[in-house]
């Protein structure tokens, strides 16, 4: 048999626009969510994408998944175009591909039990169990995600957030998938629920063999997590980092690192504030838009769109002046 290809993910010139109309009798605008995404997923490692509040990172997790169908460009998922499957095909491929929402409080429906929450996947593929194996699922999943069986019969509101988020987990692993999209599943957790699960998705990945695409913009958590590291701004990819302690060399990407916070005193260092306003998604300048805010921007940024350049090392950037 031939070996799976290396990239189980491959995004081509994806883009999502969403149309709207400013005020009841406003002119129609379009906001322009992710422009122009080409990235690929490696087979068995963690891809996270780092950036600021609005930069599109949930909308590509949508995509990816294809909860959102895109307005430009494709996703193939080992090699399966997700734009041209049926809405039949794509459940039955969903046994491969899922996803970890943000907020465990309402990922889960509150009038389920955690057994009626984990049993779903099986009742929207269309999968019988008997009662026995039902119970014998709902075991194994909420072992896999280290909680017991005497939660089974608990409702959402009696499970603290960090039992939640596990079990959004469990139900995601339902039919062991191949890819995971995680969405900031750590976000809205206290710092010490966080490491447990991150610890959690490590002893799963290892044990599963599965495949992650990490949101989040705690890039401090990404480069302990994640095997390479996709910096979006307003939409696009600014930069790829092959490697979670990669010298960054996108000017946004510096000032992410400068800011994130470090609790040892003889590591702190002075932060270089970014000034200028934040370009709108509804109306983006001619060129680079991060232009505005950055130091080294000339004429030629303002004017022209920097398309994303690898070098031989797989580290990628969109930036007409580059850090050395």
């Amino acid at each position: 048999m031939p070996e799976p290809a290396r990239d189980l993910v491959r995004i081509r010139a994806l883009g999502k626009r969403f149309d709207s109309r400013k005020g009841l009798f406003g002119k129609r605008r379009s906001l322009k969510a992710v422009s122009d995404v080409t990235l690929d997923i490696p087979r068995g490692k963690v891809t996270g994408v780092v950036g600021e509040s609005g930069c599109g990172k949930s909308t590509l997790a949508r995509l990816v998944v294809r909860l959102l169908r895109p307005s430009d460009g494709n996703v193939m998922f080992d090699g399966v175009d997700l734009g041209r499957l049926s809405n039949r095909e794509m459940r039955r491929l969903r046994r491969r591909i899922q996803m970890v929402f943000q907020d465990p409080y309402s990922a889960i429906d509150p009038r389920y039990t955690v057994a009626d929450a984990l049993l779903e996947p099986f009742q929207v593929q269309g999968t019988r169990l008997s009662a026995q194996q039902a119970r014998d699922k709902v075991t194994e999943l909420l072992a896999m995600v280290r909680l017991g069986q005497e939660l089974a019969r608990s409702y959402p509101h009696q499970l603290s957030g960090g039992q939640r988020q596990r079990i959004g987990i469990a139900r995601a692993l339902a039919f062991k998938p191949d890819f995971l999209v995680l969405d900031e599943p750590t976000a809205s957790l206290d710092v010490s629920i966080q490491a447990q699960i991150i610890a959690l998705l490590e002893q799963l990945k290892a044990e599963l063999g599965l495949t992650y695409l990490f949101i989040s913009h705690d890039l401090g958590l990404v480069r302990y997590f994640c095997d390479r590291i996709v910096v979006m701004y307003l939409g696009r990819v600014v930069e790829v980092l092959p490697a979670p302690r990669a010298k960054p060399r996108h000017p946004y990407t510096r000032t992410l690192l400068d800011s994130t916070f470090a609790p040892d005193p003889t590591q702190r260092r002075d932060i270089s504030r970014l000034t200028g306003e934040i370009a709108s998604a509804y109306d983006l300048p001619a060129g680079c838009a991060f232009a505005a805010r950055c130091a080294f921007a000339d004429e030629t940024c303002r004017a022209r769109v920097p398309l994303l350049a690898a070098d031989p090392d797989g580290h990628a950037v969109a930036c007409f002046h580059p850090l050395t």
